[in-house]
């Protein structure tokens, strides 16, 4: 098989030399409202074609090759000394995966344990190249169903005006749980 970034032979969908040269993390923080941190490891523009694949039947592969660049980079830079949860955003599988859970998978550590199925969105809504007023206006709707842990951060892979992870913060707080910050693979300001 072909590389799909430098075409070259490789055994995998992105060789190991395009891992290391066009997947090295760029890690970013972005603050929203009531200073919330967003961690991003990409900016959308260096990955985007990567992240249009979400729908297709290489996405699972390429977010799962996405996820452990950006999760090898997290790992070495984040030392967590007590259990904290991993809550994907709105995991439901589409396209026969979910890449929310994928990036989650990839992030787990000995004490970052994923918290699969529990913030779910009772919309069906598509905010992909919408404006900030529809997104404002058409909220998902989130449904946040655990308890297990007092602490969390909230996965999703991209941000772009930072309301599907506001909205997901305050369902998450309804419950009594406390997110430290969210997490994303690819921030598109």
């Amino acid at each position: 098989m072909r590389c799909i970034l430098c075409h070259n032979y490789a055994l995998s969908l992105i060789c190991r030399r395009c891992r290391k040269t066009f997947l090295e993390p760029t890690p970013n923080i972005r603050i929203l409202d009531d200073d919330f941190k967003v961690y991003s490891f990409y900016r959308y523009d260096e990955i985007a074609d990567l992240i249009k694949t979400k729908h297709t039947h290489i996405g699972s592969t390429v977010y799962r090759i996405i996820a452990q660049n950006a999760s090898a980079w997290f790992n070495a830079n984040f030392d967590f000394k007590e259990d904290i949860g991993l809550i994907p955003i709105d995991d439901n599988p589409k396209s026969g995966y979910a890449h929310t859970a994928i990036i989650v998978r990839a992030l787990r550590q000995k004490h970052l344990h994923p918290l699969y199925g529990t913030l779910r969105a009772k919309n069906d809504v598509t905010y992909s190249a919408r404006t900030l007023s529809y997104r404002q206006s058409h909220p998902r709707g989130f449904s946040y169903s655990d308890k297990s842990y007092e602490k969390v951060i909230l996965i999703d892979d991209l941000v772009t005006t930072g309301t599907t992870l506001l909205e997901a913060k305050k369902a998450v707080q309804k419950r009594g749980t406390d997110p430290l910050f969210a997490i994303t693979l690819a921030d598109a300001t």
